[in-house]
């Protein structure tokens, strides 16, 4: 009888291990959403532009990416693209941009998980310069992705509500910015999740993926 138990005993566990990574995953998630919202809203240095507009030098997408290299694609771009999002929801200023924002932003995490943990597994490896490789290889493709279609798009968007010639205006402001963002994220990007990866594993808060 006991043998006949054990293989239910054993799928309850694994269901209740899976469970429980979702909920932990679920947590980051909501976490990281934070972070970008507070990063944004508060540490941003704001740009107007023509038309009434702003730009905005800040740390969101950072966070945006160690979302995803943390936690995978998924919660990872979610969590960043809803706090960005929100901050967008809350600013007169953004709030007509709330959609292309989440697109982007969610985009970015997908790019970043898919490439750091489908094509470096950089949670599977335990070299420290493979781990860095993959790191930095996947920040940059994710970054560089915002780089062009963040302006992109909004320039497009901004040619049907203010016309063309603000529209070329703030694109170069816009253009310009996003670099710096871009630069300046994937620099503390890398820093911060080689320095975290080991005191998460120790705590037991770091996700296999």
């Amino acid at each position: 009888m006991a043998a006949q138990n054990s293989k239910p005993s054993t799928t309850q566990g694994a269901v209740s291990v899976s469970n429980d990574l979702t909920v932990r995953k679920l947590v980051f998630a909501g976490v990281f959403a934070a972070l970008t919202y507070i990063v944004f809203m508060f540490l941003s240095i704001r740009i107007p532009t023509p038309g009434g507009g702003q730009v905005s030098v800040h740390l969101g997408n950072a966070f945006v990416v160690l979302g995803a290299l943390l936690l995978g694609s998924l919660y990872g771009g979610i969590g960043g693209a809803i706090g960005l999002t929100l901050a967008d929801l809350f600013d007169p200023v953004y709030v007509v941009e709330a959609p292309i924002t989440f697109v982007i932003k969610f985009l970015i995490g997908v790019i970043v998980g898919i490439i750091a943990h489908k094509v470096c597994h950089i949670t599977e490896e335990a070299g420290t310069a493979k781990v860095l490789r993959g790191v930095v290889t996947a920040t940059v493709a994710g970054l560089a992705f915002n780089a062009v279609f963040d302006p992109l798009l909004r320039y497009f968007y901004k040619i049907l509500i203010l016309g063309k010639p603000a529209a070329e205006v703030s694109f170069a402001i816009n253009l310009v910015v996003t670099l710096i963002n871009s630069v300046v994220s994937a620099v503390i990007v890398v820093v911060l999740y080689m320095a975290l990866r080991e005191p998460l594993k120790r705590a037991g808060l770091f996700f296999r993926l």
